[in-house]
């Protein structure tokens, strides 16, 4: 008995590929489930292909699809934002002081666009502030910033 593969088979084998992509942590099985379903197509248009054939443009199309998601695709999808990267992303920031930092007490500086999630940060000088002087961030003390006057 040989086994004939029919356009179903390779759709079932893509959908299952598809699925099990949930419980791994990269995408290649997304996209040799992808190649599957597209030989299903491909075996569905011209149903006169050798088996050979449909395993040779499943293997070819599942590495060429994981070859461009890895170069092409992926590199797209990485996230430009600084999150996780709390020191690289307040150093240099300017703000503006709002409350006076005392000898014993931290005072209080306001940037334009909230920094990892809040606009208003406590901070030391060891120079003279007013409120409204403008500032930068030059060291982070804890949850205190370390600015100088601009």
């Amino acid at each position: 008995m040989d086994l004939i593969p029919q356009p179903w088979h390779w759709m079932v084998l893509g959908l299952v590929l598809i699925i099990f992509e949930i419980f791994l942590p990269s995408f290649t099985a997304l996209w040799f489930g992808v190649g599957a379903c597209v030989v299903a197509v491909l075996l569905w248009i011209f149903p006169g292909l050798s088996i050979e054939i449909q395993f040779i443009s499943w293997i070819i199309l599942s590495i060429a699809f994981t070859v461009l998601w890895f170069k092409f695709l992926k590199p797209l999808a990485r996230d430009k934002t600084k999150a996780g990267l709390a020191r690289e992303a307040i150093l240099g920031q300017v703000g503006i002081i709002i409350a006076i930092p005392l000898v014993e007490h931290t005072g209080v500086v306001r940037f334009t666009i909230p920094l990892l999630g809040t606009d208003e940060w406590r901070c030391r000088s060891q120079q003279e502030l007013t409120v409204g002087d403008r500032v930068t961030v030059v060291d982070i003390l804890g949850n205190e910033l370390i600015v100088t006057k601009i």
